[in-house]
């Protein structure tokens, strides 16, 4: 693609990224094909190529942005299945990425749109405050259907029916491994998914203290930045990942790290791309360091040579996160794990589209998001199985608000198979079968 920056604008590390990217874009509207938006609305503005055609124009012109340009660029769901598609490696991401933050910059949104969104960002990244939203949702959830506006009902519809109680396994602290020590690790605990779900991180301790880890919750580690870096809130991202990569290099220093884990796909995008968000500041380095470290929990658990399991008898229907297929492009190992694990693993129709969750996408935007919830919940419901497993929690509400088959992250079927307790979504509430707490 040609473009037509100056010299002068040239000069902005960030314009440089730009126009790398643009001029990478051939035109060839494969990305088109894989669109999930694009396949839901039709309109050529909601795919890949006509945003990177808009995207082209404002920042070219260094135009404010105007509404028809950001409805187009909000209803992306950065779910990355162009780069997966695309045959000259445009890096989708990181100009999108861009134009959301020149839009939060430069766009004075409507009252309502500004209130959702500053909500939100003072909400998701904190459990404590989480929780609380959940709990107050869950009340008010009867009254749904009195809300006028669509993204209400679906904050309301969100809570889950029970909330977790709180594990002090997501503390501060270092887990020592089970038997010979292989590795140390740093388990990256996050944010939203220590209100909705600690069975996951509780699940991915005891697996990998099992097969000879220690295993550290980092003091200070928290949020990894992607809800608000994805609503284009450039400085509240890089502040919470800022404080990640002090909390991590400081265990390096202490005791060296041989990875970091992270069992939450959309979280594992993000910090891998740290390099990329503080190259040219003070935390270059660091944050190259702690991206290079960084890998997703089946990545590690195929290094670490997992025993074969007995699988239990079951058909998981494995649900690919965008963020673990398209972002990360770690598109065999859980399969391969679970198939290890002594599972019947199935994948549904077009495994590559998106569940339409997408970090905050279901509440910002729950029309578009709704109809890709469907699409999904009935194409892994036609293999008939037995449990839907998933590696992202937002995944895992979206698809288990529209299904009756139990919906699991992967890492709790393998702890299961490998000696771990039986998931708790698999137990129908029964008492008789807790989850132990690691301590």
């Amino acid at each position: 693609m040609q473009t037509n920056f100056t010299d002068a604008q040239l000069r902005d590390p960030k314009i440089q990224r730009a126009n790398e990217i643009l001029r990478s874009c051939v035109h060839c509207g494969f990305c088109t094909a894989t669109c999930p938006t694009y396949q839901v609305l039709g309109d050529e503005l909601d795919s890949p190529r006509g945003r990177i055609y808009l995207i082209k124009d404002m920042l070219e012109n260094e135009r404010d942005p105007d509404a028809k340009t950001v409805k187009h660029i909000d209803r992306c769901l950065g779910c990355l299945a162009c780069m997966s598609t695309c045959p000259s490696g445009v890096h989708y991401m990181h100009l999108v990425d861009q134009a959301r933050a020149y839009i939060e910059e430069r766009y004075r949104r409507p009252f309502s749109d500004r209130a959702l969104r500053w909500i939100l960002s003072r909400i998701l990244p904190y459990p404590g405050r989480f929780r609380l939203a959940l709990l107050g949702a869950k009340l008010g959830r009867p009254l749904r259907h009195l809300m006028p506006d669509p993204r209400l009902r679906a904050m309301l519809e969100m809570a889950p029916k029970t909330i977790p109680p709180v594990s002090r396994n997501d503390d501060p602290q270092s887990f020592a491994p089970q038997g010979t020590q292989k590795m140390r690790v740093a388990l990256m605990t996050g944010c939203a998914q220590k209100a909705l779900n600690t069975d996951i991180n509780d699940a991915t301790i005891r697996l990998l203290r099992r097969l000879g880890c220690e295993v550290v919750v980092a003091e200070g580690a928290g949020c990894c930045g992607a809800l608000t870096h994805h609503m284009g809130r450039e400085a509240e991202s890089h502040a919470t990942a800022a404080k990640n990569i002090r909390a991590w290099t400081a265990e390096i220093a202490k005791g060296g790290l041989d990875a970091i884990v992270i069992n939450t796909s959309g979280c594992g995008t993000t910090v891998k791309d740290y390099g990329h968000m503080f190259k040219g500041t003070d935390l270059a380095e660091a944050a190259q360091k702690v991206a290079d470290l960084t890998v997703d929990v089946s990545e590690l658990l195929q290094r670490l040579e997992m025993p074969e399991g007995t699988g239990q008898d079951l058909m998981v229907a494995y649900h690919s996160a965008c963020s673990l297929q398209h972002g990360q492009q770690v598109k065999t190992a859980p399969k391969d794990l679970l198939k290890r694990a002594g599972f019947q693993v199935v994948e549904p129709k077009d495994p590559h589209l998106c569940c339409g969750s997408a970090g905050t996408y279901n509440l910002l935007q729950p029309e578009i998001s709704a109809k890709l919830k469907d699409r999904k919940v009935k194409t892994l419901e036609a293999r008939n199985p037995d449990v839907i497993a998933a590696g992202n929690i937002g995944c895992m509400m979206q698809i288990g608000s529209a299904t009756k088959v139990p919906v699991v992250h992967t890492v709790e079927l393998l702890d299961w198979a490998t000696g771990g307790p039986k998931p708790r979504a698999l137990t129908k509430g029964n008492p008789a079968n807790p989850v132990p707490m690691l301590r």
